[in-house]
């Protein structure tokens, strides 16, 4: 299943499918608008259950942590219109994401090092 990067083929990742929203944005620093375009992330600044992104094209927007989210399932499924000009997405980021997979019994919790319980 999981390619080795040679040739420059990304290695496929696989990720759990229930992962909160906040866990994932952290871990793949993309966004997708509600038009379908696909944005890079510059900063997220958590308070609670809300946070506050800052994408590459200078747009803030506030964000809640949900896993059933519109955002979350785009990122899930991989539906996305177009990359945004503007935050110039590198080509190795957009096969990286391409490459990862999402199972619902299978894959990494994306946990901090440091606590193991969720």
């Amino acid at each position: 299943m999981s390619t080795e990067k040679k040739g420059g083929k990304a290695v496929a990742r696989i990720y759990r499918k229930r992962i909160e929203l906040f866990r994932l944005i952290d871990k793949i620093k993309l966004w997708p608008s509600r038009k379908g375009v696909l944005h890079g992330i510059r900063t997220i600044e958590k308070m609670g259950d809300q946070a506050w992104i800052t994408t590459h094209c200078n747009k803030t927007f506030k964000i809640y942590n949900s896993r059933r989210s519109r955002a979350a399932r785009w990122l899930r499924n991989k539906w996305f219109s177009g990359v945004c000009g503007k935050c110039a997405v590198p080509d190795w980021k957009l096969e990286k994401y391409s490459a990862t997979r999402f199972r619902r019994h299978y894959g990494s919790f994306l946990l901090k090092e440091n606590s193991k319980n969720g």
